[in-house]
C-alpha cells in the first residue's frame, strides 16, 4: 500500500489528531444510531495504548461556515464516552485559544473532541491557513474518515501537507478491502449494480464495465437497458431518453468483454404497495398497465450462477423494490447467496451505499460480506474510478 499506518509511526507521549466521521443521527440531542461512532473505536484505542494523545476533528451536518449550535459536537460526547470506555473532554473551537488549552489539559488516558470543523468557511474550501492552525495543535495526524475522504477539505486534505500523516484502522480497513474489489482483484469479478436511475451511475457503470468480467443490473436501471433493447416496460419506472445512453455502455462492455447481465423474468404488478397483487412474466411481456417491481425467479437463478462462477463481488444497489414485499426478494435471494459463498470462503464481497447496506441488512446478509462500507459519496467516487483526495493526500505524505 501506498499509505502509511498507524503501526509505521511512534505515537507515545504525542498528541495525534484524528480526523473522524462521526456524522450520526441525532434526536432530542441523543444519539439515535451509534454505528459510526462505533467504528473509530479501534482507531481511537490503538492510539491510546500506543501512548498517545487522541484529538479529535469531525464535521456534523452543514452548518455552512457558520456556527450553529444544534449542530455542536458536544451533544455527542456521552455516546463517545460510552462506546469508548474513556473520559472524552470538549473543546469549544477546533483552532485558537479554546483549542490549545484543552490539548495542552489533556491528561494520558483521556480523549479530547475538537468543535465542528464546519463552523469554519475555509473548511471546506480547504483553507491553508485552517489547515495550519488546525495542525498547529498536534504532532501527528490520522485519517480515519475514509466517507469524508472524496473532499478536499482543511481537516481531510490541507492538513497533510502541515502533519506527517497516516491512515487510521478504518481507512486502513476501508482501503485494503476496495484494493481487493477494484484495485488487484482476484477474477473472475462480478459487479451489482441497482438502483432507480441510469443518469446517476454513468460514470460508475462506464468504470465498471472495463474491469469486471460480469455487471448484473438491477432496478430501474434495468428497465431502462430493457427499453433500449426496444422491450416495452409498460409502466414501469425507466429513463426512455438514456436508452442511446444505455446502448453505448452495452456496445463498451461488449469490446472489453463484460458480459451484462439484465432480468430474463420480471415481477410485476399494478400498485406499488406491500402485498400488492403480482406476477411474474418473460422481460417481454410487462402488460402496458402494469409496472416492473422486481427481477423474477430465472432472473435470480442466473445470477447466482454467475456468482458461483465468480471470486470477487462487489455490489452497489437493489435488484428491486426491496423496501416492500414481495419485491425484496430477488435482492434477498442473491444476498443471501452472496452471503454463503462469503462464508464458505469462496467469494470476496464488499458492498457500499446507503440503500445497499439497508437491503443487505434486511436480507440479514450483511454480516457475512467481506466488507460493507459505510461510505456512500466516497465508496461510489471510487467505484467510478476517481482520485479520492482525502486518500490521495495519504499516498503522498
Amino acid at each position: 500500500m501506498a499509505w502509511k499506518t498507524l503501526d509505521e509511526v511512534d505515537l507515545a507521549g504525542k498528541v495525534v489528531l484524528v480526523r473522524v466521521d462521526i456524522n450520526v443521527p441525532v434526536e432530542n440531542g441523543q444519539v439515535t444510531d451509534a454505528t459510526r461512532i462505533e467504528k473509530i473505536v479501534p482507531t481511537v484505542r490503538d492510539i491510546l495504548e500506543k501512548g498517545g494523545k487522541p484529538v479529535l476533528l469531525a464535521h456534523f451536518g452543514r452548518p455552512k461556515g457558520q456556527v450553529v449550535p444544534e449542530l455542536s459536537l458536544k451533544q455527542l460526547v456521552p455516546a463517545l464516552q460510552t462506546a469508548l470506555g474513556v473520559p472524552v473532554k470538549f473543546a469549544e473551537d477546533c483552532i485558537g485559544g479554546p483549542a490549545k488549552r484543552a490539548v495542552s489539559a489533556l491528561e494520558p488516558g483521556e480523549v479530547l473532541l475538537l468543535e465542528n470543523t464546519r463552523f469554519h468557511a475555509g473548511e471546506e474550501t480547504n483553507d491553508p491557513q485552517l489547515a495550519a492552525s488546525m495542525g498547529a495543535l498536534g504532532e501527528v495526524y490520522v485519517n480515519d474518515a475514509f466517507s469524508a475522504a472524496h473532499r478536499a477539505h482543511a481537516s481531510t486534505e490541507g492538513i497533510t501537507h502541515v502533519l506527517p500523516s497516516v491512515a487510521g484502522r478504518l481507512m486502513e480497513a476501508e482501503l485494503k478491502a476496495l484494493n481487493a474489489a477494484l484495485g488487484n482483484p482476484e477474477r473472475p469479478v462480478t459487479a451489482v449494480v441497482g438502483g432507480a436511475k441510469v443518469s446517476t451511475k454513468l460514470d460508475l457503470l462506464g468504470n465498471l464495465v472495463a474491469k469486471v468480467n460480469h455487471l448484473v443490473i438491477g432496478g430501474g436501471m434495468a428497465n431502462t437497458f430493457l427499453v433500449a433493447q426496444g422491450i416495452d416496460v409498460g409502466k414501469s419506472l425507466a429513463e426512455h431518453d438514456m436508452a442511446d445512453t444505455a446502448r453505448e455502455i452495452m456496445d463498451k462492455a461488449k469490446t472489453a468483454g463484460c458480459t451484462i447481465h439484465l432480468p430474463v423474468d420480471v415481477v410485476v404488478a399494478r400498485e406499488f404497495k406491500a402485498g400488492a397483487e403480482n406476477e411474474t412474466v418473460a422481460n417481454d411481456a410487462c402488460p402496458p398497465d402494469a409496472m416492473i417491481l422486481d427481477a423474477g425467479p430465472d432472473s435470480v437463478a442466473e445470477i447466482i450462477k454467475v456468482f458461483e462462477g465468480s471470486k470477487t463481488l462487489i455490489w452497489n444497489g437493489p435488484l428491486g423494490a426491496f423496501e416492500i414485499a414481495p419485491f425484496d426478494a430477488a435482492t434477498n435471494a442473491a444476498a443471501a447467496k452472496a452471503a454463503e459463498l462469503t462464508r464458505e470462503g469462496k467469494l470476496i464481497s464488499v458492498a457500499g451505499g446507503g440503500d445497499t447496506v439497508a437491503a443487505l441488512n434486511k436480507a440479514d446478509a450483511a454480516k457475512d460480506f467481506t466488507y460493507i462500507s459505510t461510505a456512500g459519496g466516497a465508496f461510489l467516487e471510487w467505484m467510478e474510478g476517481k482520485e479520492l483526495p482525502g486518500v490521495a493526500a495519504l499516498e503522498r505524505s
